[in-house]
């Protein structure tokens, strides 16, 4: 109540100040100067008094870090859930192998509860890569790297032949192709060009870019999109997709696009749903085997290639979540759950290590150390490894939609005992500290709860916005949901790429960032109050 109080008495003062009747400058001045620093005080107790209410048990959190950085399984759990499991596509056969192995190690951790929960469904169904061949014969042999897209057709066997390039800019170029591509092997223009790049790859975020991470500005953005032109943009998603409906209906056996670099293709995928034909088969090659490609065209040197692509479709209705508790032991607060995740699905390409096995392995990891720790914490802490994120937040949306508001917009019994989610989705860089989402009222306590990581580098609080993961699902609620501040550790040149394996994992990066997630988790689960909302109004609810 006393921080309340001390609040209002804030607000009231400026009202006061605001109100203040017309007197001479010099009285005025001085009455600003008294009130102002009269305000300041008071938002200083304020401010303490809620760090004091935080209790952090520091003998706890030396606990915490001697078994994290002392007694990790962080390797153990990098190497099965990356090499053993392999990619972890949403509706896979892989993925199902990876909920059951992940499932079956929280139960050899001791978690309660551990389940394999159905989240949404899952229009596109199962899909998975069983073959991928691709060389140029002539002039010479050439083995290309190549990744295929995610649910598109194979090519029924082997295909020979000399590329076509296909160069649509507007809808009447499609005439000149009608009729001559039936059975071809298709090759997209190039989108891009490669530009040196002459910043390192992976670096520490710097003691002068975390200050100013710190200074949140409220200032409008100019659009959505700032310079982007986004009408451009549409117009050429239309002219593709009308490209990609011309190329089935002319029965190409394949497409090969440019997409990545360094001799690493991208992953992603097709627009399909499950009991639609099959989209035509389609292989990414990076720039440079692409490029090589459109020279020799170019330059009517006589290309040929061999391409066999086998890939399997079948029924897989459901998207899925792993979930696994440490259950509550005080009689008013276990029903209230800390929540803390990331999402468990990946592209097919590589092994999903730094987007994301390496959240999840975080995740298990905090577990771990709080069961080897026999915590007893008041409220349960829960993990939840979501499914289904890489196509649209499915999981954590699923998860929301069955503990905490239904699809017809009715709060459920798990809104008011939902306390904070705790989300990794940045790739292995250590953790430097945490974005709030805009919620001032979390601020002191983060404040509070990072200063024991001061030291390791983890203790910058921002009230900035992150996006483009799971704590979204929550946050669009205005429940507290949180994504941390992470170094950037290659991460843009190894996500969605078939380089995304074990090797991009730094073990004392994820030690790191378990040690604190395991002691923000314990704070959270022992805090007598939970930890304070943003407002929602039902409006918010367009941002699911």
């Amino acid at each position: 109540m006393l921080n309340h109080i001390n609040i209002d008495l804030q607000v009231l003062l400026i009202i006061k100040f605001d109100d203040y009747p017309n007197n001479k400058t010099k009285h005025i001045k001085m009455n600003r100067r008294y009130l102002l620093l009269i305000a300041s005080l008071l938002f200083v107790f304020n401010q303490a008094a809620i760090s004091q209410d935080e209790n952090v048990d520091l003998e706890f959190i030396y606990q915490v870090k001697q078994e994290g950085f002392k007694n990790s399984d962080i390797k153990d759990l990098s190497f099965w859930m990356t090499d053993y499991t392999g990619g972890r596509l949403t509706g896979s056969n892989a993925k199902h192998r990876a909920d059951e192995w992940v499932s079956k190690r929280m139960k050899e951790y001791g978690l309660d509860n551990v389940r394999i929960e159905d989240a949404r469904p899952f229009e596109r169904g199962g899909w998975e890569n069983n073959k991928t061949y691709i060389a140029m014969t002539k002039p010479y042999y050439s083995n290309l790297m190549a990744n295929p897209k995610a649910w598109t057709a194979g090519t029924r066997g082997a295909v020979k032949g000399t590329p076509v390039l296909f160069d649509i800019n507007e809808e009447s170029d499609f005439e000149q192709y009608k009729g001559k591509l039936k059975g071809k092997i298709v090759i997209m223009p190039s989108t891009s060009e490669y530009e040196v790049d002459f910043d390192p790859l992976a670096e520490r975020r710097s003691d002068e870019e975390l200050n100013n991470l710190e200074n949140v500005s409220y200032a409008g953005r100019r659009g959505r999109y700032g310079n982007f032109d986004i009408e451009a943009y549409r117009k050429r998603m239309m002219l593709r997709r009308k490209a990609t409906d011309f190329l089935k209906e002319e029965k190409v056996a394949i497409i090969l696009t440019s997409s990545g670099e360094f001799n690493v293709p991208r992953s992603s995928g097709a627009r399909y749903s499950q009991g639609e034909e099959k989209p035509v088969a389609e292989l990414y090659l990076p720039l440079e085997a692409h490029g090589r490609i459109l020279r020799l065209l170019e330059h009517d040197v006589n290309v040929e290639l061999e391409v066999d692509v086998s890939n399997s479709f079948y029924d897989s209705p459901k998207v899925t979540n792993v979930i696994g508790e440490i259950e509550g032991t005080d009689p008013q607060l276990k029903d209230e759950v800390v929540l803390i995740g990331g999402h468990w699905d990946s592209w097919h390409g590589g092994t999903g290590a730094a987007d994301n096995a390496s959240g999840c392995i975080v995740m298990m990891e905090a577990m771990r150390i709080l069961k080897s720790l026999d915590v007893k914490p008041r409220r349960t802490i829960r993990i939840a490894l979501w499914g289904g994120e890489e196509q649209g937040l499915h999981g954590s949306r699923g998860y929301v939609e069955k503990y905490i508001r239904d699809q017809d917009g009715n709060m459920l019994d798990g809104y008011d005992k939902f306390t904070v989610y705790f989300n990794m989705d940045n790739g292995t860089g250590k953790f430097r500290g945490i974005y709030l989402q805009e919620n001032d009222m979390v601020k002191p306590v983060f404040e509070s709860w990072l200063k024991p990581f001061e030291d390791m580098g983890c203790s910058t609080v921002t009230l900035r916005n992150t996006s483009g993961t799971d704590h979204l699902a929550f946050d669009a609620l205005g429940l507290p949901a949180f994504q941390f501040i992470q170094d950037m550790i290659e991460y843009g040149r190894g996500y969605h790429t078939v380089m995304d394996t074990y090797e991009r994992l730094l073990m004392d990066d994820l030690k790191h960032n378990a040690v604190v997630v395991a002691s923000l988790a314990y704070n959270a689960a022992m805090r007598d109050h939970q930890l304070p909302r943003k407002p929602f109004k039902e409006t918010d609810g367009r941002r699911r």
